[in-house]
C-alpha cells in the first residue's frame, strides 16, 4: 500500500548511526541530533516547507518508544481474554449512544461508501474508545525516534516525512499531534501514510483533522474501508453452531466453501436454525479451539483484517458492530484458557518445523501459518484438527 522509498545512500548511512543499545544518554542525544540533521536534508529534498522542517529542531529522542518497539509480552493473549476485554457492556452501550448521535451523518456515509454505520462505530470503539483515548505520545518525536533507529528506519522515515507534509497540508499544530508510540493518530489511529492517502474532509471545513473532528475521522474510516474493498450489503460473518461430528480439518482460511455447502455439512445458525441456500463464500474459524465459539466469516472479514491483520481483532469488530445494532450476544461460552507463554509457543513452532510442518518461523506468535501447521500435525496424529495450540498439543510435541 505504501510507495517504495529509498533514501540516498549517504543519508541512509547517517540514519544507521543512531542505535540506542549500548549508548549513554548523552551519546543517544548526540546521535539523534545528527540524525535529525540528515532528516532535515531529506525533508528538504522531498519538498517539505521550511516551517515544517523547523519542527525537527524541537523534537526529542523518546527512549520509551524504543523500549515499546523492542518489548514483546511474555504471554500471548488467548481469544477469550482478548474478546471479553474489548466487546464489553461499556463499549456496546457507548457505541449505541454514539451511533444515535451521528445517525444522520452515518446514513450519508453508508449511502456514499457502502459502509454501515455500526461498523464504523465498532472500529472507533476498538481504536480509541470513541475518542476517549487517542494516545499520549508526541507523534513527531516518536516517528523521528523510530526513523533514527536501524530496525525499521526506512518505513518510519517515510512515515515521518509524510507527517511533516501533513503539517503543511492541513496546517496542523505539531504540539497537538499526539498518538500511539508508533505514530498512529487521531480518533481512528491512522498512520501518516493512511492519513495522507485515505483521510477526507467530513465536516466540510476545508481541512482534515483526525484529532479534533469526529466527522473527519468517521468519513475517513468509511473511505478507507471502501478503498480496501468493502463489499456493500455483505456482513462480516456470524457465530455458527457445529454438528457434534464436525471435521475441524475443514476450518481455516484454506477451506473456503459456499454457505450452502457449509449447511450441507451440518453447520447451522447459532440458534440452531438452518443456514440459507446461498452461494456466498465463507471460511470457518475457531479462534479458541473446538471447545469455544465458531464463526463463519465472509469477504468483509478479510477487509477488516486489512485494517488490522488480526483474526481476534476482526471478530471483535464484527461482533461489536452486531451488538451495537442489538444483535444477541455469543451463544457459545468462552472457555477458560490459560495465557500462552511466548517461549512455549516458540518451542512448539520449532518442534513442528523439525517434524516438517511449515509454521512460518519460530516467532512466538500464533498466526495463520502456525495454526495450519498445528492443524496438519493434528490430522496426521488422529487428533481434533482445530489448529489450536492447546497444552496437550504442546506437551505431545515436546515429548515426541
Amino acid at each position: 500500500m505504501l510507495p517504495s522509498f529509498r533514501p540516498p545512500k549517504a543519508i541512509a548511512l547517517a540514519l544507521l548511526m543512531i542505535c540506542s543499545a549500548g549508548l549513554s544518554a548523552q551519546e543517544q542525544e548526540n546521535s539523534f541530533s545528527q540524525c535529525l540533521t540528515s532528516l532535515d536534508s531529506l525533508a528538504n529534498e522531498e519538498g517539505v516547507s521550511q516551517s515544517a522542517r523547523d519542527v525537527l529542531k524541537s523534537l526529542s529522542y523518546q527512549p520509551r518508544v524504543i523500549e515499546l518497539d523492542r518489548n514483546q509480552p511474555e504471554f500471548v493473549q488467548t481469544f477469550p481474554a482478548y474478546f471479553s476485554k474489548r466487546v464489553n457492556e461499556w463499549r456496546i452501550n457507548k457505541g449505541r449512544e454514539m451511533y444515535a448521535k451521528h445517525a444522520e451523518f452515518l446514513a450519508e456515509l453508508n449511502q456514499r461508501f457502502g459502509i454501515p454505520g455500526h461498523y464504523l462505530m465498532a472500529f472507533w470503539g476498538l481504536e480509541t474508545n470513541f475518542g476517549g483515548y487517542k494516545g499520549n505520545m508526541p507523534t513527531l518525536d516518536s516517528l523521528a525516534t523510530l526513523a533514527c533507529d536501524p530496525r525499521r528506519k526506512r518505513f518510519f522515515t517515510h512515515e515521518l516525512l509524510l507527517a511533516l507534509k501533513l503539517v503543511d497540508r492541513e496546517k496542523l499544530d505539531p504540539s497537538a499531534m499526539q498518538g500511539s508510540w508508533a505514530g498512529a493518530m487521531g480518533h481512528t489511529q491512522f498512520m501518516p501514510s493512511t492519513y495522507t492517502q485515505y483521510a477526507i474532509d467530513g465536516d466540510g471545513d476545508g481541512s482534515i483533522n483526525l484529532w479534533e473532528s469526529e466527522q473527519d475521522a468517521l468519513a475517513s474510516a468509511a473511505n478507507f474501508l471502501h478503498r480496501l474493498g468493502w463489499e456493500p450489503g455483505l456482513r462480516w460473518g456470524r457465530e455458527v453452531r457445529l454438528p457434534n461430528d464436525f471435521d475441524f480439518a475443514l476450518a481455516g482460511k484454506s477451506h473456503q466453501r459456499s454457505v450452502a455447502q457449509w449447511r450441507a455439512l451440518g453447520v447451522m445458525y447459532a440458534d440452531g436454525s438452518e443456514l440459507p441456500d446461498s452461494d456466498v463464500k465463507g471460511t470457518l474459524r475457531v479462534p479458541a479451539g473446538h471447545s469455544g465459539p465458531a464463526f463463519l466469516t465472509y469477504k468483509n472479514f478479510n477487509t477488516i483484517m486489512r485494517w488490522n491483520n488480526s483474526e481476534f481483532y476482526a471478530i471483535a469488530v464484527g461482533h461489536l458492530a452486531d451488538r451495537i445494532i442489538k444483535a444477541p450476544a455469543l451463544t457459545a461460552p468462552l472457555p477458560d484458557l490459560p495465557a500462552l507463554a511466548r517461549a512455549d509457543i516458540k518451542n512448539m513452532q520449532l518442534a513442528l518445523a523439525a517434524k516438517g510442518y511449515d509454521v512460518g518461523g519460530a516467532d512466538g506468535i500464533i498466526g495463520p501459518a502456525t495454526r495450519e501447521g498445528i492443524r496438519h500435525y493434528q490430522i496426521d496424529n488422529g487428533l481434533v484438527a482445530d489448529g489450536f495450540p492447546s497444552l496437550e498439543i504442546q506437551q505431545r510435541l515436546l515429548s515426541d
